[in-house]
Formats: C-alpha cells, sequence, structure tokens
C-alpha cells in the first residue's frame, strides 16, 4: 500500500542542497515512487523544502532516513534537523 507523505526540513544552503536531488533519488528509491520539490513562497530567502514523496513501504523508508549513510548525505547536502514527516487525514 503506498501512502503519500511530505516532509519538511530546512537547509544550510539552498545551492548545495538543490545539487544532492539525484543522491536523494537513489537513497529513497528502495521506498519511493515519485518525489517532487517545492520551495516555500512567502519568505524570498527561505530555504525550507517540501517533499511530496508517494512510499511504497513507511519502514523502509524510516530505515533509509535513520540510516548512517544517509546521515553523511545530510551532512553533505546541508539538511538541519528536524525533517517533520506529515501523513495525509482522513476528513
Amino acid at each position: 500500500m503506498t501512502k503519500t507523505i511530505v516532509t519538511r526540513h530546512k537547509v544550510g544552503n539552498i545551492d548545495t542542497w538543490l545539487k544532492g536531488h539525484k543522491d536523494r533519488l537513489d537513497v529513497f528509491a528502495p521506498a519511493i515512487t515519485d518525489l517532487k520539490t517545492f520551495q516555500d513562497t512567502d519568505d524570498s530567502n527561505s530555504v525550507v523544502m517540501v517533499m511530496v514523496m508517494v512510499v511504497t513501504d513507511m519502514d523502509k523508508f524510516q530505515a533509509i532516513l535513520n540510516d548512517p549513510t544517509t546521515e553523511a548525505l545530510k551532512k553533505k547536502h546541508k539538511v538541519l534537523e528536524p525533517i517533520t514527516i506529515s501523513m495525509p487525514v482522513e476528513v
């Protein structure tokens, strides 16, 4: 079963983070089928990013997110903690 989730975090340098897009696709490929990236529009200096992903395996996604290899990529790409993961609400 797939879930559409939103992850949100800030980055230390938007240009560095954007250059890491292919790395993110490669790292999360085992757990997702789609990834879209958005930037906040309410502050031109904001580097808060939102990624909408269709996750095919939430456990695998969480494992990838917490993997030490992924931690190294977070540092390389200037990802700042916390990373917030949001799930859709059924209404």
